[in-house]
């Protein structure tokens, strides 16, 4: 292969990623020449073949690594959110705050999906939008610009085009090129950092991405249905439950020498959602044969079920024991509320 040219083979779809474009390129001594495949021979609709090939968790990580941001964990596609509607929903593992909303196109932009942008952005506190679509018009790419200038910075614009290639008979690749993003968003070693975490972290920080670094590590090793997620330096490591609008986190509340397990309850129908739970207390203690602490939060926009423990995560010779605690606890919630939060329908009227 011929420098300055890198073409990988994916052993789980079969696929070539082109990470360079190069003209030509050489394998076993035989030249080969890449050529532009057009979106509409891989996908004959936007929403029933592009959005369903894109949401896969393979697809996904491509597009997520070109933007530069860390794991995406898909949510739903064409779901409504409030009262929008995005292509795929997808959850920051980074952040239990943060959603990532993709819409996409296989035609050239157009001023119907960047109002859908805007009001991705006036509905939601907090979101990472990315616009996909074979090709960005000046105008649309400057809009993206405009709005990464002036909209609050838990709001971030993602321009991206994406193109298809092949090298002769080989299997069609994607190549994703972001044309518009935040101005402060860089990826130094591959690795995206924002303004979140570009200050030098406090000694609480690096206490934090320590103790979650350990309590993944801990995590792998006893394995289970529940995926472990980046550490990062915060009181909390989130992870998904299976439906939008619920997480379940462990935490840890270093000032106050505490840690525990949250299932976490946002979004428009929080307080609904959350009272029918409650309606099931008793039921779903006795099933557990544990005691919850049910905190509607009101005045908020969430509400939480928890469990906590005295322990100090400042010590360090007790993350052993205290780990072991969060695991097993983190599979009660898991066992007891799956798939009660995904049966959850809020009566009409």
């Amino acid at each position: 292969m011929v420098t300055g040219s890198i073409v990988t083979h994916h052993p789980r779809t079969g696929c070539y990623c082109i990470l360079k474009e190069q003209d030509m390129v050489v394998s076993d001594g035989e030249m080969g020449r890449l050529e532009r495949v057009d979106l509409r021979d891989a996908w004959k609709s936007e929403a029933g073949d592009f959005t369903p090939w894109l949401a896969k968790e393979d697809n996904i990580k491509l597009l997520a690594d070109a933007i530069g941001v860390g794991d995406l964990e898909v949510e739903a596609q064409e779901k409504n959110v409030g009262r929008y509607r995005a292509d795929i929903l997808c959850r920051d593992t980074e952040a239990t705050d943060r959603w990532v909303l993709i819409e996409n196109q296989l035609e050239r932009t157009d001023h119907i999906h960047l109002g859908q942008l805007i009001t991705y952005a006036a509905g939601l506190d907090a979101a990472t939008i990315v616009w996909v679509s074979r090709q960005f018009t000046d105008e649309h790419r400057a809009a993206l610009d405009w709005l990464n200038e002036i909209t609050p910075e838990k709001i971030l614009f993602f321009g991206v085009e994406i193109e298809l290639w092949r090298i002769g008979s080989s299997p069609i690749a994607p190549k994703f090129n972001v044309v518009s993003k935040p101005n402060d968003w860089t990826k130094p070693s591959g690795e995206l950092r924002s303004r979140r975490y570009s200050e030098e972290p406090t000694d609480t920080q690096r206490l934090q991405l320590e103790y979650w670094g350990a309590f993944r590590e801990f995590m792998e090793r006893r394995g289970g249905s529940i995926r472990p997620t980046k550490p990062l330096p915060q009181q909390w490591m989130a992870f998904s439950i299976g439906r939008t609008g619920f997480l379940l986190c462990t935490v840890v509340r270093v000032r106050d020498g505490k840690i525990g397990v949250q299932l976490v309850i946002q979004g428009p129908d929080a307080k609904a959602h959350y009272n029918l739970l409650e309606g099931q207390r008793a039921t779903i203690e006795t099933e557990v044969d544990e005691r919850f602490e049910w905190q509607e939060l009101r005045g908020r926009k969430e509400s939480h079920i928890e469990m906590w423990n005295e322990y100090d995560p400042k010590d360090q010779q007790g993350w052993q024991e205290q780990h072991r605690w969060l695991f097993d606890k983190l599979q009660v919630f898991h066992r007891v509320f799956a798939e009660r939060v995904k049966a959850l329908r809020i009566p009409e009227g």
